[in-house]
């Protein structure tokens, strides 16, 4: 019934660092995943908290709009994936007057929503 998406663009985390992390939440009831985010050492655990609670806040608005109940028990992390984005290219001084690139990478992440129902009703129909 309700699907929705919340998306964090240029953030400064490796994709690698932060698929470490989305992969804890990936299937996961909303709830089950912002607590497992909350006690996640990772640096990536912040913003992906951010990120799926500003989901969570995106379905009910969605519900509000629609005339729909929503609980918010029922919500599970359809998909979630991290992109690679723009590359900083920064250069470092090393012996003999040479140059070092050092790249600093960010990520695309990006979270999908849906209750428990309708994700059962797509995997049916697939």
């Amino acid at each position: 019934m309700v699907e929705s998406t919340a998306r964090l663009r240029h953030i400064r985390i490796t994709p690698q660092k932060a698929r470490r992390v989305i992969d804890l939440v990936r299937g996961k009831n909303a709830q089950e995943a912002l607590a497992i985010l909350k006690f996640a050492p990772q640096a990536a655990a912040e913003p992906i908290f951010k990120l799926v609670a500003s989901a969570i806040a995106n379905a009910r608005v969605k519900a509000d709009k629609e005339n729909l109940r929503l609980n918010e028990d029922e919500l599970v992390v359809a998909r979630a994936f991290v992109d690679e984005g723009a590359t900083l290219k920064r250069f470092r001084p090393r012996a003999q007057g040479r140059a070092f690139r050092i790249n600093k990478r960010t990520s695309h992440i990006t979270v999908v929503l849906q209750t428990a129902d309708e994700l059962a009703a797509v995997k049916k129909g697939a």
